[in-house]
């Protein structure tokens, strides 16, 4: 099935202001991914006045890590001769490798600040990360943006807002039900086994999930390549790492328990 997207990635605008789908979406996805969190939080018996800081900080680490992701990673060079573009963030550029990069931080400064055990959280916020992540991508549907290849198959869209009449892959529909998927997984795995498990295996597992996935969709995407000659995309090489350091985590895990259960 071939589709047209013709929708405006404004909702509703009031002279030079508007309300775009991208920053609706993004704001759904964080509130869902907070109320499942709080609803986590609350069933652990953990600190909910933690959470409200907590919420602050991530917030921050994400945006901000995601706009120096794509400025650092995609444009250095434009945004080096183009400094007052940096703050513009409505005009788009958000990397979701720099968002983790964000998150991770944010949520280490707050440990370091409040004295709070790196463990102690890190496995129940990795549980609605991929919420949050799958409603950021259905925006940059709305946006035309970050867009697959062109396909001659019997499915694709249409990008009309980009002038286009052929369709491409609706890489950012691929990638948002893949997180929802990943969500769903990783929900399944905290209510039957979470006690069971070591600290740190469903953030292990939540990165390992997201980072392959997103090296996986990257084939059909349009991609910001290095150079014309190299086969791998921007995004495919930072998401190597992260899916090296959770395999490398997992094996640290099941092993330090296999110790433990020997002895």
């Amino acid at each position: 099935m071939i589709l047209e997207h013709n929708i405006s990635p404004e909702i509703i605008s009031f002279g030079p202001f508007a309300i775009r789908w991208y920053g609706l979406l993004f704001v759904t996805g964080f509130i869902l991914t907070l109320l499942l969190t709080y609803w986590i939080f609350k069933r652990e018996q953990k600190d909910l006045r933690h959470l409200e800081s907590l919420a602050l900080y991530l917030l921050l680490g994400m945006i901000i890590g995601a706009r120096l992701g794509h400025i650092i990673f995609y444009n250095l060079s434009y945004y080096l001769e183009n400094p007052a573009e940096i703050i513009k963030i409505w005009h788009g550029g958000l990397a979701s490798h720099g968002a983790a990069i964000g998150v991770f931080i944010a949520y280490l400064i707050w440990t370091k600040v409040y004295k709070i055990k790196f463990t102690k959280y890190a496995d129940l916020l990795a549980i609605g990360m991929p919420v949050t992540a799958a409603f950021v991508r259905l925006g940059n549907f709305f946006n035309s943006e970050i867009i697959g290849k062109p396909t001659d198959g019997s499915w694709g869209v249409v990008f009309k807002k980009l002038g286009e009449d052929f369709p491409r892959h609706p890489t950012q529909l691929y990638e948002a039900l893949l997180n929802f998927l990943i969500f769903i997984i990783l929900i399944i795995i905290y209510l039957k086994f979470y006690q069971k498990l070591p600290r740190l295996f469903l953030m292990a597992i939540y990165i390992f999930l997201y980072f392959t996935t997103r090296f996986g969709v990257e084939f059909w995407k349009e991609r910001h390549v290095i150079s014309a000659d190299f086969f791998l995309s921007m995004g495919q090489i930072l998401s190597i790492l992260p899916v090296l350091i959770s395999i490398g985590l997992l094996i640290y895990l099941f092993s330090t328990r296999r110790g433990k259960n020997n002895n």
